[in-house]
């Protein structure tokens, strides 16, 4: 049974003079955003969001600059107050937390980790991560030796003593994921951590992200306004604009099922060869086409997971459909050679 981990129900953000009275006219009088400037010389920064995000899913937020994404990551630790609407995180109210619980949380249960990590130019590499461990009291034997672990979980053994100014821009990001890492967070924010960095280097942090974070279990919100990125990293992807989430769904819903033309433009360049899986392209299994037991022995098979370029390497060297078996090994459906072509044009699989 999944967990849920974090959840967002009608946040707003208004940014400006009289926030409740605007939030009142938005209410009662259906004020749109271009409105509420021009009547109230005020900003709607996030505009009636709600969603839940899972135990170890990476939750990737996506948009073009202005659209919300950032300020909307800001209030899952509070850094923004809403002014509207409820944030709950492992199971808390953020909004009815003290002064001191909210300090408490963020040091234990949140780590976040930015763009530009602005790490302390003064301090080594392991004093970097260790830190926030340090503002919590923890002694320094302590704090050290679980800052090293950390770095180790980040392949940055032997760089303890080197100073930020003597790594290189990934290095850099590394360390200040370990430092995020360190308090052993159950939840990780990151705000387009990987954006600056050279695309080799993106990619290699990008892999090693998501296995780290997948084996440790860490629920994690993760900003972008890189669709290839968001794809890559994510289990499911929200599409802001505006302040608004015009869409959300699994990276393959988000390709194949455009909810409307500006998701549409977001994903007409993106391949399906990767991304779609045989489990979402297959049939059920069709006696007229696969007539006896001996044409079900000789069809290939694939896993359900197996995506479009695998399909294409095996259809093209068989001439019945290709089995598509759950983990155990079951049949589960097949895959035709229309379907096939149908998911390589993409966004005709509603006729499964």
């Amino acid at each position: 049974m999944q967990e849920t981990v974090i959840r967002l129900d009608g946040v707003w953000k208004i940014f400006g003079n009289n926030p409740a009275e605007v939030m009142k006219a938005i209410t009662e009088d259906g004020l749109d955003k271009a409105s509420v400037r021009e009547k109230y010389n005020c900003v709607v920064g996030i505009s009636d969001v709600s969603f839940t995000v899972e135990r170890g899913e990476i939750f990737c937020i996506m948009g073009l600059s202005g659209s919300g994404k950032s300020t909307l990551i800001r209030h899952f630790n509070r850094l923004i107050e809403p002014t509207s609407g409820t944030i709950e995180v492992l199971g808390k109210d953020m909004s009815a937390l003290s002064h001191d619980e909210l300090r408490d949380i963020r040091a234990k249960n949140i780590g976040m980790v930015f763009q530009h990590m602005a790490l302390l130019p003064h301090r080594s590499v392991l004093d970097n991560v260790a830190f926030p461990l340090e503002v919590q009291g923890i002694p320094k034997f302590k704090r050290w030796e679980i800052s090293q672990h950390a770095l180790s979980l980040v392949n940055l053994e032997g760089y303890e003593d080197y100073f930020p100014a003597q790594l290189s821009g990934g290095m850099q990001q590394r360390v200040g994921l370990a430092r995020a890492l360190a308090s052993d967070p159950e939840v990780l924010l990151m705000d387009e951590p990987f954006s600056a960095l050279d695309p080799l280097i993106r990619r290699e942090l990008q892999d090693q992200f998501v296995s780290l974070t997948k084996r440790l279990k860490k629920t994690t919100i993760f900003i972008t306004h890189d669709l290839d990125e968001a794809i890559r990293i994510g289990d499911r992807i929200a599409i802001m604009k505006d302040g608004q989430l015009v869409q959300v769904g699994t990276p393959e819903q988000i390709v194949m099922r455009p909810e409307d033309d500006y998701v549409r433009e977001f994903v007409k360049d993106i391949s399906n060869l990767k991304l779609i899986t045989a489990s979402s392209i297959m049939q059920d299994i069709d006696r007229e086409i696969l007539l006896d037991e001996r044409a079900m022995s000789r069809a290939p098979r694939v896993k359900e997971e197996a995506s479009l370029e695998v399909l294409i390497d095996i259809a093209t060297s068989s001439d019945l459909p290709v089995i598509v078996m759950d983990t155990n090994g079951k049949d589960l459906g097949m895959v035709t050679k229309n379907k096939l072509l149908l998911g390589i044009r993409g966004g005709q699989q509603d006729e499964r």
